[in-house]
């Protein structure tokens, strides 16, 4: 187990070591998010429009999927070009120990993108979170792990697909639905103010499907690279 974790994190170092250096998807997906939130603050006015914060945790859950889906792109693209993918499954790692590495430097990359997402999303909406932050931080984990777990299970299916870019919205955003619905549900709640209660239920199919899903990708994804 030891070993399977350094592996995992060896991947993972070397994913988020290659995007601080260009820093390719970190800017792109950071204009594309700040571009969304711009667009939905004048199309939703919270000025003028008091629902518009009923409406805020929908809001949030659309910028970050689809930006999420520019980072989990990349995460078995770059393995594609000069024959890397092929010297990354005859290395010593196995399926599942890159699956986890590229889960988790996604996974990095999502949390980071949620969290600077919603502090912009704060000013442009002006809502508060202060009573039940712990309780939201714990929503865009589970939510950034669903998104780059489902993904990185894909995005090995399709690493060498030359319609890469199209197909993973299309296989992802489907199968990562209940965990959208979920996040959805949990921070709009959180974002008006209201105690979670029986709306907990959400919370645990957020850690179910995680555990499916890690789980999955874990036992498949050597049997798909070596396919």
């Amino acid at each position: 187990m030891t070993l399977f974790l350094r592996q995992s994190w060896a991947i993972a170092a070397k994913d988020l070591r290659m995007e601080l250096r260009n820093r390719e998807v970190i800017s792109s997906v950071g204009a594309f998010a700040l571009i969304v939130m711009m667009l939905f603050s004048f199309a939703f006015d919270p000025s003028s429009n008091p629902e518009a914060r009923s409406m805020s945790g929908g809001l949030l859950w659309i910028v970050y999927p689809f930006a999420g889906i520019l980072i989990l792109n990349r995460s078995f693209g770059r393995e594609s070009a000069n024959g890397c993918l092929i010297g990354l499954t005859a290395a010593p790692a196995g399926g599942g120990a890159v699956f986890l590495g590229k889960t988790i430097a996604s996974f990095v990359l999502l949390f980071t993108l949620e969290v600077a997402s919603l502090l912009v999303f704060k000013v442009f909406y002006n809502v508060s979170w202060t009573g039940s932050s712990a309780t939201l931080i714990a929503v865009l984990l589970l939510g950034g792990w669903a998104l780059a777990s489902t993904g990185s299970m894909f995005g090995a299916v399709t690493a060498n697909n030359r319609l890469r870019e199209l197909m993973m919205p299309v296989l992802v955003l489907p199968m990562v639905l209940p965990a959208l619905i979920a996040c959805v549900q949990l921070t709009t709640l959180i974002l008006a103010g209201e105690p979670i209660g029986e709306s907990f239920i959400w919370m645990r199919l957020l850690v179910v499907y995680n555990v499916i899903f890690t789980l999955l990708g874990a036992t498949l994804t050597d049997f798909v690279l070596s396919s």
